[in-house]
C-alpha cells in the first residue's frame, strides 16, 4: 500500500467534481500524488514535459534499439537477394551453376556464412513471451465500504482528531473513489482488528482468489508452473507470500520462485520483466506473477496529514498473470510481450524519500509523502517515456523529435522540443490508477483523448488504487467494453517508491475478449460513470 495521492473526483453520487481541484496517486503501492486542496501549491503539479527533455535518456532507447542492430541489416539484404533472384532467366541460373561447379572455395564460404548467420540469428533472438490469460481479484460485497461508514467508522475508532477527520473527508470527495470499493476484513471492525493472522488472511483471499480463478480458465494445472514472482510492497511474512502459493497449490520442488517486497506500484511491471527474464532461460514453461497489496496491518491510525492519504485511496484487489513461452500457447494466448522500460530514481535524494515509511512523532507507522512528489513523479515519467520512444514511435515522430532536440541543443535553446504522439504508437493506455491528479495530468501532457484515461479512471472510481494490480484492472475494462482488437497495442504504466517508473508494451493476438468470473461481469453496463465538472 505504500502511501497514496489524494485526488479530486467523484465519491459519492451526489458530490460535485472539479479537475482542477487536484488529488494524486499512490506512493510506494504506486504513483503516491499529493493532494492538491489548495491550488497555490502550484510546485505539487506534475511538470509540464515540454519545459525539457535530457538528450541521454534518448540515447538509452537508442541503446534498445542498436541491440537489434543484427536483425535490421539482414533484412534489406535478404530483400536484395530476393529481388536479385527474381530477376534471373533460365540462363543465368544455368551460368551460375557452372560458375559454382569450378568454385568449390566460394560455395564453401557462401555455405558457412549463410550458416553462421542463421545460427547467430536463432541463437541471439529474444524468445517470444505471452500473456496466456490473468485474472483480478473482487472481494465479496460486505467488505464494500461506502464514504459514509468509512467515515462513520474513523470516527468511532477515537484515533483521529476532528481536523484529521476532516482531512479524510475532503480527501475522499476529491479522490475519484467510488461507493462500492473494498477495505479488508479487520477494518470492518470498531475498533479495528488488525493483527499478523488477519493480514495473512487477507493475502490468502486475495491471491489464492485470483489463482483459483486463473487455473480455473486456462485449465493449466498447478505442477506445470515452472515460474513464480510474487510482489507485495508492505506485508512480507515469513514464510513468504510465494512459499505461501507454493505450499497452498503444492508447486513442484523445482520451481523458480521469486517475492519482491518493498517496491510499490510499480513492482507488477518489474515482476512481469523479471518473469520475462526467467522465461529467456527456462525453455518450454509457464511463469505466473501475482500482485497485490495488504491494507491490514499498514492502516495508520496517527493525525500526521501525509500519512493520512493512503487510509483514504487504498483498497483491497490483487491480480495473477500466465505468461508463456511455449510456441504452441501463441493460438490461444491474448497478447504478446512487447516491451519493458524501467526507470529508476533511486539515485537523487528527493525521490528516494519521496514516499517513505516511518514512524509518526507519537510512535504510529505509516507511509509518509512529500509535498515534491508529483515533481518527482513528472520527472521519473519523462525519463522513461524519453526511453520508451525510440522503441515504439514511428520515424516520422522521432524524426520531429530529434531535429526540434537538435535545434534546441545546438542553436536556440528557448525552443520547446517536440512532444511525439504516443497516440500513434499506442491504441490503449493503462495509467496506473493510484488518483485522479495523475491521470489528469498525464491525459493533458500526453494529449490523450477522455476515452484513453477511462479505463484508468472507472478502475479507481469501481476499485479505488489496488496498488501494483491496478493496471490489470484497467487492461480488463477495456476488455469488458469490447475495445481490444487483434493487432493493437496496449501501454502499462505504473509509478513506485524508490522512486520508479515502469513501463511495459503488449501487443493483441487476437480480437480479445473479457475472461470469465472478470471483475467487471457485474458492472460493466454501469460504466463510464459520468463525472460532473
Amino acid at each position: 500500500m505504500d502511501g497514496g495521492g489524494g485526488g479530486g473526483g467523484v465519491s459519492h453520487p451526489n458530490l460535485k467534481t472539479d479537475r482542477a481541484s487536484g488529488g494524486g496517486v499512490g506512493g510506494d503501492g504506486g504513483p503516491a500524488v499529493g493532494v492538491q486542496i489548495n491550488q497555490r501549491h502550484s510546485h505539487r503539479r506534475l511538470p509540464d514535459f515540454l519545459q525539457s527533455v535530457n538528450l541521454k535518456y534518448v540515447k538509452l532507447g537508442y541503446h534498445y534499439l542498436i541491440s537489434h542492430l543484427l536483425t535490421l541489416c539482414l533484412i534489406p539484404v535478404m530483400i536484395i537477394i530476393l529481388i536479385e533472384a527474381s530477376q534471373m532467366n533460365p540462363n543465368d541460373i544455368r551460368q551460375l551453376w557452372v560458375h559454382l561447379q569450378y568454385n568449390l572455395v566460394s560455395v564453401i564460404v557462401c555455405s558457412t556464412v549463410l550458416v553462421f548467420g542463421s545460427t547467430v540469428y536463432i541463437m541471439t533472438r529474444p524468445k517470444p513471451v505471452y500473456l496466456v490469460d490473468y485474472s483480478c481479484y473482487r472481494a465479496p460485497d460486505h467488505l464494500k465500504a461506502p464514504y459514509e461508514r468509512f467515515m462513520k467508522h474513523s470516527r468511532l475508532t477515537g484515533d483521529f482528531d476532528e481536523s484529521s477527520l476532516e482531512f479524510q473527508r475532503k480527501i475522499l470527495e476529491r479522490s475519484g473513489l467510488g461507493e462500492e470499493t473494498y477495505v479488508p476484513e479487520a477494518m470492518h471492525f470498531v475498533p479495528p482488528r488488525p493483527s499478523m493472522a488477519a493480514a495473512r488472511e487477507e493475502a490468502e483471499q486475495v491471491m489464492y482468489g485470483a489463482l483459483d480463478n486463473l487455473f480455473s480458465s486456462t485449465g493449466v494445472k498447478p505442477k506445470d508452473i515452472g515460474i513464480l514472482v510474487v510482489n507485495c510492497s508492505l506485508f512480507n511474512p515469513t514464510p513468504s507470500l510465494s512459499s505461501m502459493i507454493v505450499n497452498k497449490y503444492k508447486l513442484r520442488g523445482n520451481i523458480r520462485s521469486f517475492n519482491l517486497g518493498g517496491m510499490g506500484c510499480s513492482a507488477g511491471v518489474i515482476a512481469i520483466d523479471l518473469a520475462k527474464d526467467m522465461l529467456q532461460v527456462h525453455r518450454n514453461t509457464y511463469a505466473v506473477v501475482v500482485s497485490t497489496e495488504n491494507i491490514t496491518q499498514n492502516w495508520y491510525f496517527g493525525n500526521k496529514k501525509s500519512m493520512l492519504i493512503p487510509n483514504c485511496l487504498f483498497r483491497v484487489g490483487g491480480s495473477a498473470v500466465l505468461l508463456s513461452n511455449k510456441s504452441i500457447d501463441k493460438r490461444r494466448a491474448k497478447y504478446k510481450l512487447v516491451h519493458v522500460v524501467r526507470t529508476h530514481r533511486g539515485a537523487d535524494e528527493k525521490a528516494f524519500r519521496c514516499v517513505y515509511q516511518e514512524q509518526d512523532a507519537a510512535g504510529k507507522t505509516g507511509v509518509s509523502l512529500s509535498k515534491d512528489l508529483m515533481a518527482i513523479a513528472g520527472g521519473a515519467l519523462k525519463t522513461n517515456i524519453t526511453t520508451l520512444g525510440p522503441l515504439v514511435l514511428p520515424i516520422s515522430e522521432q524524426l520531429l523529435f530529434f531535429c526540434t532536440l537538435i535545434i534546441k541543443k545546438f542553436f536556440n535553446n528557448n525552443i520547446k522540443p517536440y512532444i511525439p504522439d504516443f497516440k500513434l504508437a499506442f491504441d490503449h493506455f493503462c495509467i496506473h490508477a493510484g488518483g485522479r491528479a495523475v491521470i489528469d495530468e498525464l491525459e493533458k501532457n500526453l494529449q490523450l483523448y477522455p476515452t484513453h484515461v477511462e479505463a484508468s479512471r472507472m478502475t479507481l472510481h469501481r476499485f479505488g488504487n489496488t496498488s501494483s494490480s491496478s493496471i490489470w484492472y484497467e487492461l480488463a475494462y477495456i476488455e469488458a467494453k469490447g475495445r481490444m482488437k487483434k493487432g493493437q497495442r496496449v501501454w502499462q504504466i505504473a509509478f513506485g517508491s524508490g522512486f520508479k517508473c515502469n513501463s511495459a508494451v503488449w501487443k493483441a493476438l487476437r480480437n480479445v475478449k473479457s475472461s470469465q468470473n472478470g471483475p467487471w461481469d457485474d458492472c460493466i453496463d454501469k460504466y463510464p460513470v459520468e463525472l460532473l465538472s
